[in-house]
């Protein structure tokens, strides 16, 4: 029996702890207090602001700091036809599996539109039409998600989303769950830049006001990138949401970028974490960082030292992962 840990099967159980640990940094407790003891040195008696470009910002729960970078993007994803695709795809259509596709294609049965003829599904064929022309993104997605092949129309759908839409989002926090939310972090496509904006929780109880600055990025149109963010960040900022009894912007889609990730790269990478994808599919190697299991660490000596050499790893860790969520989709995109 295996015993499997971030898409590697171990032969023990003692391998798979071992790998765990290793993971979470359990294996370099030096180094990591090592790097904290030094950034408390570098940073001491320094302001955030007086570092990075800053800004407070108030609303109905208070007040909350952001944290503004910008850097050149050239994003830009293949130009495809998909309406033209989904219109060739018949499994669009409830009930109709790849076989049956396939007996109607013999029956020159070839598009969507030719099924308005068809006795039996001249109806749901209809229905699915009218969600190709004249469907929301959401509607689109989830009629895609029902039918179909659904990981290539998937990947292919992001095509229909404006760039601009696009909200590149990673959250840190102190746990796994029932904890405050540390640093939310969003990036946004604008012009031919990369503006990430991320908010930073400097004493616990602004939490409800970083939380709603999150919705002040979002609308009808918005469409989530993340990684793991279905199964994470996502159910987590709702849940923080109902802690505060707060009202969360329910329909949203999510491209979850890990799922992709295993689909595409499972059996060629070591593993399918954001900093190895980023080291063998961009050689982009990072420096000092700190893991997820080290922030609670990180940022509880922030609070206690006020100092906030500690929070700098953490900010940096947040901004190359909704950066390279960009950089990642494209990629992805243009490998279907």
């Amino acid at each position: 029996m295996g015993y499997e840990y971030n898409d590697i099967e171990y032969n023990s159980l003692e391998e798979k702890i071992d790998a765990i640990k290793k993971d979470n940094g359990i294996t370099n407790e030096k180094y990591y207090n090592d790097l904290k003891n030094r950034l408390l040195n570098e940073y001491q008696d320094q302001r955030l602001e007086n570092i990075l470009e800053t800004k407070i910002v108030e609303n109905r729960y208070g007040e909350a700091l952001k944290i503004i970078q910008k850097e050149k993007i050239e994003f830009k994803l293949k130009k495809r036809n998909f309406k033209k695709e989904l219109f060739n795809d018949l499994k669009l259509v409830p009930n109709i599996g790849p076989s049956k596709e396939d007996k109607l294609n013999d029956n020159s049965f070839n598009t969507i539109n030719s099924l308005l003829d068809h006795d039996k599904y001249c109806e749901l064929a209809k229905t699915v039409i009218d969600v190709i022309e004249s469907g929301s993104f959401f509607e689109k997605i989830n009629l895609i998600k029902k039918n179909s092949d659904s990981f290539k129309n998937i990947v292919k759908s992001m095509s229909l989303v404006k760039k601009e839409n696009f909200k590149f989002m990673d959250i840190e926090t102190l746990g796994l769950s029932n904890v405050p939310i540390i640093l939310i972090g969003v990036a946004e496509i604008k012009g031919k830049n990369i503006i990430s904006s991320q908010y930073l929780l400097r004493e616990k109880n602004e939490e409800p006001a970083i939380l709603y600055e999150l919705l002040n990025h979002l609308d009808e149109n918005s469409t989530y990138v993340t990684y793991n963010g279905t199964s994470f960040d996502v159910p987590f900022i709702k849940n923080r949401f109902s802690h505060y009894q707060m009202d969360y912007i329910q329909e949203i889609i999510n491209y979850d970028l890990l799922h992709f990730t295993r689909k595409l790269w499972k059996n060629s990478l070591p593993n399918c974490k954001l900093n190895t994808v980023e080291e063998y599919l961009f050689n982009i190697k990072r420096i000092d960082d700190v893991p997820g299991s080290r922030i609670p660490d990180y940022y509880n000596t922030y609070l206690q030292e006020k100092n906030i050499g500690p929070l700098i790893p953490i900010i940096e860790h947040n901004r190359i992962d909704i950066v390279s969520l960009s950089k990642f989709l494209m990629k992805i995109h243009d490998e279907i």
